[in-house]
């Protein structure tokens, strides 16, 4: 994270819990499965209280895949739980985030029959890589046939299907012609990550209102008997918060905030995972709509997958320490180069294509000698309870299982504070995928009644907020208002997200309440644009001003890979 260089004036929320110095529960971390937590929690009338040292889900959560999905390839490592709660939950997210999670046609390209038959045995029981050796059609025949078992929630998900060559390169033509066959089957995709985990943590907030708070840019430093030290990263306060029971959820940095707590832990290992953004008309129409995934040349399972009018690459599968910051590397873009070129090999790609790259740490468990793609994506629960008040240590966990591990954790939570379930959130609608209009037919009629006058607006606005965008219509009507950033926002837009999506920063904005800079439109003009819309919305001076811009620029530049120059002001 880029260190804030300005100190601001003391916000409201933070007044208010310091002044109140304590709550039920204090769950530090709020990437999805710490906002999960939280929203489980409200839900059952608990006060809790969540803090995040960045912006919510800005750390492990923004540098996904953005992908649910069921998890063909644990099979082989025997996690059939994990398979079936993913699939599970995936079918789940399906019905219940239908803005944000829409199913997603996969197709594998097999290149032998019978490869890996006899490798795949050793690499189940022992869990090491060993030489790569390609799976071939027989194997993922097998797998799919048991991920259908898993999958197809009451036949509503297809089966998935075989395709010869002559086949498989008329649905695919730009595929390379050397494949025999193709498998394909229905995953999800999640096309805006943080605004899901937004959705999240707002129903959460709803739910017990004074009792539930969510406070971004607010760290965890320091702990005494139940008290906790926290920070507020941007008036530079600190202040203790008395807690029942203290809930680390900060991902690959759970050893390191245990350390800050006093507890010595050494729970986790994560690996390095990068991706790159392609503005490619050319490769974009070659995947057909469709997510293209393969195992590359190393054994390593990666993906192509349309996105926003962009083409999405990944993924790395690095050893990687989570005091330092992860960026994608030259080598690693140079590696994606490589597995395009594996699958489509007419189609020629530079790096002048690449609008947008990130990369991230995934909370794995640490793994010792276990290569890094067999390593366990299970999630266990770790409680000590030596202290003043127990501390709860989550270990793993995945986007796609975000619901049911809330749950499971919020269990553990109630547990030891003597209270028990109330309200589950199985089936339950997320944010603005409650009554969510499923068909075009219904898309048009909910535009007609709930955003009159939205005009060519009206698509963007329900696809970045679902039906949430009733209310932000209503309020943009409310007064003046005027574009920003080519369009893709407006000045009243902006005012709502700071006044109901707890925006603090510019990076805010650009980064996770839209998605500016992952297609490739942000650069010096917009962020001067919205940063001149920020100020007297944020009562940012001059100074403070400048410096967001700074950060911001710097913050594109050096981590995800964009190449803005400042501005002189005219």
């Amino acid at each position: 994270m880029i260190e804030s260089t300005h100190s601001s004036p003391e916000r409201a929320e933070v007044r208010a819990v310091r002044e109140s110095g304590r709550t039920t529960v204090l769950v530090i971390g709020a990437g999805i499965n710490g906002i999960s937590t939280f929203r489980d929690l409200a839900l059952q009338g608990v006060d809790v209280l969540l803090v995040e040292r960045g912006d919510f889900a800005s750390g492990a959560s923004a540098a996904s895949s953005h992908m649910i999905h069921g998890g063909i390839r644990y099979l082989e490592n025997g996690e059939f739980r994990l398979v079936r709660e993913s699939v599970e939950e995936r079918n789940g997210l399906l019905k219940i985030a239908p803005h944000y999670v829409k199913p997603l046609e996969t197709t594998i390209p097999i290149y032998s029959t019978f490869s890996g038959i006899l490798s795949a045995p050793l690499r189940f029981l022992t869990h090491k890589s060993g030489k790569p050796q390609e799976r071939g059609a027989f194997l993922i025949k097998v797998g799919l046939t048991i991920y259908d078992t898993f999958s197809r929630d009451g036949g509503m998900v297809p089966r998935h299907r075989f395709l010869g060559r002559k086949r498989s390169l008329a649905e695919l033509p730009s595929l390379d012609p050397n494949i025999k066959y193709t498998a394909t089957y229905y995953d999800a995709s999640m096309h805006d990550p943080e605004r899901l985990a937004l959705d999240v943590l707002q129903d959460g907030r709803a739910a017990h209102p004074g009792g539930a708070i969510a406070l971004n840019y607010v760290e965890a430093v320091a702990r005494d008997g139940a008290n906790v030290v926290l920070r507020d990263r941007e008036s530079g306060t600190e202040f203790t918060v008395a807690a029942d029971v203290v809930v680390n959820a900060s991902g690959p940095w759970t050893d390191l905030t245990n350390d800050a707590l006093g507890t010595d832990t050494r729970f986790m290992g994560g690996t390095k995972g990068s991706h790159i953004v392609l503005d490619h008309p050319e490769l974009l129409e070659a995947t057909r709509g469709r997510e293209i995934f393969f195992e590359h040349s190393d054994g390593r399972i990666v993906l192509i997958y349309p996105l926003k009018g962009r083409v999405l690459v990944g993924t790395t599968d690095i050893d990687a320490d989570p005091r330092e910051v992860p960026v994608c590397t030259e080598e690693e873009i140079d590696y994606f180069f490589d597995l395009i070129h594996h699958v489509f090999p007419q189609i020629d790609v530079t790096r002048e294509q690449i609008v947008y790259n990130f990369s991230g740490i995934r909370p794995l468990p640490r793994h010792e000698d276990t290569a890094p793609g067999f390593v366990s994506r299970d999630y266990r629960i770790e409680v000590d309870e030596k202290g003043a008040a127990p501390l709860v240590s989550l270990v793993g966990g995945k986007w796609t299982t975000f619901r049911a591990l809330g749950e499971s954790l919020s269990d553990v939570v109630l547990g030891l504070i003597g209270r028990t379930r109330t309200v589950s959130t199985a089936g339950r609608a997320i944010g603005g995928g409650r009554d969510f209009p499923r068909t075009e037919k219904a898309r048009r009629i909910w535009i007609q009644e709930n955003l009159p006058g939205a005009g060519e607006r009206a698509e963007r606005l329900l696809a970045r907020y679902g039906t949430r965008a009733a209310q932000v219509w209503e309020y943009i009507e409310q007064g003046d208002d005027a574009p920003l950033a080519g369009g893709d926002l407006s000045t009243r837009e902006l005012a709502w997200m700071v006044e109901n999506e707890m925006v603090a920063r510019l990076q805010d904005v650009i980064l996770r309440r839209t998605s500016i800079a992952f297609t490739g439109h942000a650069d010096a003009d917009v962020l001067e644009e919205l940063a001149d819309a920020l100020a007297p919305l944020l009562d940012w001076d001059r100074a403070r001003h400048d410096a967001e811009l700074d950060q911001t620029r710097t913050l594109l530049n050096e981590r995800h890979g964009l190449k803005i120059s400042s501005r002189t002001r005219g």
